[in-house]
C-alpha cells in the first residue's frame, strides 16, 4: 500500500540542497583536514570571537556530547583554545587561535566566491528571496 502525498518532501529537499552546496565546500575543508562540524565551529568563532560553549553548540547545530569531542580534537590540533568564562566560572568559552583564524580567512574566500557565483547564476534577487524564505520557514517552525 502506498500513500499519496500532496506536497513534496521538504526535509529531503532541504538536505539535498545542503549537500549540493557542501559538495563544493567539502573538498576545501578536507584539504585542511577539517570536518563539516569543525568548520561550523570555526565559522561561528570567526563571526563572533570568544563564544560560550552552549552558544557554539546552538549556532553550529552540534549537540553537546558531540561538541565536546569536536572541541577536544580542535584544541589538540591548535585551532581553538578553551577557558573558563571570567564572568561565570561554571561556563566555558571557546576562541579560535591564530591558526584557526587563518583557516577561517582562507576558507571564507573560497566560500564567498562560491556564494558570489550562486548570486550571479540565480540572480541577486532570487538568492535574497531564498534567504528570506528560509528565515521565514525557520521562524515559522520555532516552538
Amino acid at each position: 500500500m502506498t500513500t499519496a502525498f500532496t506536497h513534496r518532501n521538504l526535509p529531503r529537499l532541504l538536505l539535498q540542497a545542503r549537500e549540493s552546496v557542501m559538495a563544493h565546500t567539502r573538498p576545501r575543508l578536507r584539504e585542511h583536514a577539517l570536518s563539516d562540524q569543525q568548520w561550523r565551529v570555526l565559522r561561528v568563532l570567526g563571526e563572533h570571537g570568544v563564544v560560550e560553549t552552549g552558544k557554539v553548540a546552538r549556532e553550529a547545530f552540534i549537540i553537546g556530547p558531540s561538541l565536546t569531542g569536536v572541541l577536544a580534537r580542535m584544541e589538540r590540533d591548535g585551532l581553538i583554545s578553551r577557558a573558563r568564562d571570567p564572568a561565570d566560572q561554571r561556563r566555558s568559552v571557546v576562541e579560535a587561535t591564530d591558526k584557526g583564524m587563518q583557516l577561517v580567512g582562507a576558507l571564507s574566500q573560497t566560500i564567498e566566491a562560491h556564494y558570489a557565483w550562486m548570486e550571479k547564476t540565480l540572480g541577486k534577487q532570487s538568492l535574497a528571496q531564498l534567504y528570506e524564505l528560509l528565515d521565514k520557514l525557520i521562524e515559522l517552525e520555532q516552538p
